[in-house]
């Protein structure tokens, strides 16, 4: 059945839950789970804009906060694995959309499912602040799990 689980996760309660559901699956499966955090390219300020570059002491302080962030996230999901006794690996990626970072990775690390949460918005959020989850759902090659 499934040997290779990605679990994507952004740190947030309800993507904890696919984090817990993820690896409660890969136990019962015997499963390797691959945790993925993703970063999204800096969207820069009106006056970076302006200027057609970001500022380099603001850039670099955005990627340090990224890393401890991905670090706390991943070390969460991967002590949850841990203790589960599921084997695992985590990466971070930067500098990427989500669903393009997650559909890619899938395809490179030979994934067999992928599992993610939906923040579930509708109506104008959902237009505004479009979904992952469905660019996943829609563009995926392989079964995904998503967590409500």
């Amino acid at each position: 059945m499934f040997q290779r689980i990605l679990i994507a996760t952004d740190g947030s309660r309800l993507a904890g839950k696919g984090v817990d559901e993820g690896v409660k699956l890969a136990a019962q499966l015997k499963a390797q789970v691959v945790f993925l955090f993703v970063t999204e390219p800096w969207a820069p300020g009106f006056d970076e804009a302006v200027a057609w570059s970001p500022n380099s002491i603001v850039l670099a302080e955005y990627e340090k906060a990224n890393n401890e962030l991905a670090g706390k996230v991943l070390g969460v999901a991967e002590a949850k694995a841990e203790a589960a006794g599921v084997a695992r690996k985590t990466l971070h990626l930067s500098d990427r959309y989500a669903a393009d970072a997650i559909i890619e990775t899938s395809s490179k690390e030979n994934i067999d499912l992928v599992v993610m949460a939906s923040h579930g918005r509708r109506g104008l959020g959902k237009i505004l602040l479009g979904s992952q989850t469905q660019m996943v759902l829609t563009h995926s090659k392989i079964p995904v799990l998503v967590i409500r």
